[in-house]
């Protein structure tokens, strides 16, 4: 059972000042530094432009400054989605315009050692196939041929696994892929890319599976917590989810980039406890003082990934659920506004 207690609605806040969300959000922990020095050379983060990318640069070159290291971190994407050219280069990160489908333009990067890969077709994409195929299967095929034998961090999704009970405790590392829909089986087919470079030119590869990921204008607490304040129907089909705070997952995430290898290393990265959609939406409830409407009925199996292996590797996540639902409830109520970016989680069909 969440702990919200009912009078937090009336001191609602945010932890930070809505102008340092991006630095709080791109925060390292003490050990990410001493974590990142097995880790030679400058970085290009490609596909930067979305949701988390700025996050994951800015974490990583302040990490970098933290040991005095000086190494580049370069930020490459077209910059036309979430955030733009300045907001990387306020953090310190170079950028490169680049648009990756382009041979010309993907031939001009940079030889570097280390390489993250965050490009991709995202949420709402289930129903355009070619997209997917040319953006979460083809690309990758490129992108680890172009770099082949290079350490190379890859962003990929929980959604590769088959659904499973709440009482299994969530899908490990080790457990087989099976997933519905168009969308996580291109994601695998990312997986498959990187693993055939690893496997034919030494490239060190680490796959990260991620689920949830949220913040305070994107994410399933987002997600839910609108419809709460809007007396909007709560779809309950996918009863369970994992979230964790993107501070949380960036920062593990980057702490596994040592841990490449020639053999995938392969990661869950995810909160601590599987969560009832019910008890989240009935939590917002309590912080915004009514009553959520709930519709549908929980399945008997959903999304679910254990990260029990990224927590004893790295620690458990620094943000705790209660928190994460008031700071979403206070930015929502702020009017502070969103990405406007539905997750779309409580699709069983995976056609995101």
């Amino acid at each position: 059972m969440l702990k919200i207690d009912p009078s937090a609605k009336r001191g609602l806040s945010l932890p930070v000042p809505a102008d340092q969300v991006e630095k709080s959000l791109s925060c390292p922990s003490d050990g990410l530094g001493e974590a990142m020095d097995g880790v030679d050379g400058p970085f290009l983060v490609l596909g930067a432009g979305g949701k988390m990318g700025l996050h994951v640069c800015a974490m990583l070159k302040r990490a970098d400054d933290s040991r005095e290291r000086g190494r580049r971190v370069t930020a490459v994407s077209r910059f036309s989605t979430v955030h733009g050219r300045a907001a990387f280069e306020e953090a310190g990160v170079e950028t490169l315009a680049c648009d990756l489908e382009d041979d010309e333009a993907l031939a001009s990067l940079p030889d570097v050692p280390n390489i993250i890969f965050m490009a991709g077709a995202k949420f709402g994409t289930g129903d355009q196939p070619d997209l997917l195929r040319r953006m979460n299967v083809k690309l990758p095929r490129r992108v680890a041929r172009r770099f082949a034998g290079a350490r190379c961090l890859v962003f990929s999704t929980g959604c590769v696994y088959s659904m499973v009970s709440p009482s299994t405790g969530g899908s490990r590392e080790t457990d087989p892929t099976d997933p519905p829909g168009e969308y996580a089986k291109s994601c695998l087919e990312r997986e498959l890319a990187f693993a055939a470079a690893a496997r034919d030119h030494g490239s060190h590869v680490a796959l990260i599976r991620l689920n949830y990921s949220t913040e305070f204008r994107y994410g399933v607490l987002v997600d839910i917590a609108q419809k709460v304040q809007k007396g909007e129907p709560v779809d309950l089909s996918m009863g369970w989810v994992n979230v964790i705070w993107q501070r949380d997952a960036v920062d593990h995430i980057l702490r596994a980039f040592r841990l490449a290898d020639t053999s995938p290393f392969i990661l869950n990265v995810a909160g601590q406890k599987i969560l009832s959609v019910r008890e989240l939406a009935e939590g917002f409830g309590r912080l915004f003082g009514r009553d959520p409407i709930l519709c549908g009925k929980e399945e008997e199996t959903a999304w679910l990934n254990n990260a029990e292996k990224s927590h004893s590797l790295f620690g458990p996540p620094v943000a705790r659920i209660e928190e994460m639902l008031e700071w979403t409830a206070a930015w929502i109520q702020s009017g502070a506004g969103t990405f406007g970016k539905p997750t779309g989680f409580e699709k069983r069909s995976g056609k995101f």
